[in-house]
């Protein structure tokens, strides 16, 4: 008789990843909690300060311009905080996106195509959703993009407060989901939120770019060994070509992307050092972090989330546009729905089974954090709607509600779950 073939494996999701890659996460939990703290809390201040009897004084100081302008870099500090500062936070993005695809669980199509999948549905319900509440106004079209992003540093530091017990498998999810969902949202803000371009400053730009990428991949042992070399040589070939590609009308943030692209992940043969050991674009993740999650996103955050609400009419005013009402739908509901209506899809089409451990209940919280969409949110909030225009601020009111709302919400279902893994665990009986 011929034996019949051997059942294969069925595949299960989430992928549990390697140890290092568990340790690696874990590491930024704890880093990301300090972050979204400082987050937090200077959104509030801006919020309070702007609708305190001293609000003239925090809309000047946020309209006060500096720099030169025959470099087209006379800018408010409110612009430079969203172009220059944020593109600290978007370098360490490229970073990881790069270190995902390299050598993270993005670089096999088994373990990639559930979060990738799972971002696209984040992305595309919500936009969706948005539209179809504010259809009748083609003028509010624009803000479509507004709810698609996800807040890496709020949503992993709302995870990590209550995360003690919840599998480890889960957090990777959502943290490989916040980096595809980031690179979703580079694409959108370079493709859709560039009116005119100018060619030669472009064009120096990626030139120097390149300059900078043939600098940290030739001599990444140099730069690996001495980290005061990063800030004296690459630093300002950086700063360079974050300033040709900001005059050249392409947002400025996606020279903060192409420049954490060209850093290497992988050590060379004759390097001389153990594969155990972290490449360069992991070092740079690790010293950059602390000045992106401390200085440039909780800065970018108190310029821009300072709304004047002008009191209950203006409040009221706000909650009745439909921009804010299609920005709270789309982030609180748009979002865990199309997470996990397309987790669900992918996994009857590629036949992949949920992990035994986990219910689709935990699905539906990691859904609710992804809904918090603060930074970037904020970011394409301006990009869509004029300073003048009153639907910014109402889209930034809606923002801040929704990433209150979801991260609450999801705080309430994560954390009973949590204590249901922690009665199910071996070291609590």
């Amino acid at each position: 008789m011929t034996p019949r073939p051997a059942r294969r494996t069925p595949t299960l999701f989430p992928a549990r990843g390697t140890r290092s890659e568990a340790t690696r996460i874990g590491a930024l939990l704890r880093k990301e909690t300090v972050g979204g703290a400082l987050l937090v809390l200077t959104a509030v201040i801006a919020i309070v300060w702007a609708n305190s009897p001293w609000s003239e004084a925090y809309f000047a100081l946020r309209g006060l311009e500096v720099g030169h302008e025959p470099w087209h870099l006379r800018l408010s500090l409110g612009a430079w905080a969203a172009d220059g500062l944020l593109a600290i936070f978007f370098f360490l993005v490229g970073l990881e996106l790069k270190r995902e695809f390299v050598a993270g669980d993005l670089r096999r199509f088994s373990t990639a195509i559930i979060p990738v999948s799972a971002a696209i549905g984040g992305v595309a319900v919500p936009a969706l959703v948005y539209v179809a509440v504010v259809a009748p106004d083609p003028a509010m079209l624009r803000g479509w993009a507004i709810p698609t992003a996800t807040d890496i540093a709020f949503a992993v530091a709302v995870l990590a407060l209550i995360s003690s017990h919840l599998p480890s498998p889960l957090r990777i999810f959502l943290l490989t989901l916040a980096v595809v969902d980031d690179l979703i949202a580079i694409t959108i803000i370079a493709v859709f939120y560039t009116d005119t371009i100018q060619v030669v400053p472009l064009l120096m730009g990626l030139i120097i770019v390149g300059i900078y990428a043939v600098l940290a991949q030739r001599y990444r042992q140099f730069f690996y060994l001495r980290s005061v070399a990063a800030w004296l040589v690459l630093l300002p070939v950086g700063v360079a070509a974050w300033a040709f590609i900001h005059a050249s009308g392409v947002h400025a943030t996606i020279a903060g992307v192409l420049l954490g692209f060209t850093i290497p992940v992988l050590h060379r043969r004759r390097d001389q050092v153990a594969d155990t050991e972290p490449g360069l674009a992991e070092v740079f993740e690790h010293r950059f972090r602390p000045l992106s999650a401390g200085l440039a996103v909780p800065v970018f955050a108190f310029f821009s989330a300072g709304v004047a609400l002008g009191g209950a009419d203006g409040f009221v005013s706000a909650m009745t546009d439909p921009v804010t009402i299609g920005i709270i739908l789309a982030l609180v509901a748009g979002k865990p729905l199309g997470i996990v209506a397309m987790t669900w899809l992918t996994t009857r089409i590629r036949g992949i089974q949920l992990d035994p451990a986990l219910r689709w209940i935990d699905l539906v919280g990691v859904g609710l954090l992804a809904g918090i969409g603060f930074t970037v949110s904020l970011l394409v909030t301006e990009l869509s709607f004029s300073a003048t225009d009153p639907h910014q601020d109402h889209a930034k009111v809606a923002i801040l509600i929704a990433s209150v709302v979801a991260a609450v919400v999801a705080s309430v279902l994560l954390g009973s779950r949590n204590r249901h893994y922690r009665r199910m665990s071996p070291t609590e009986k």
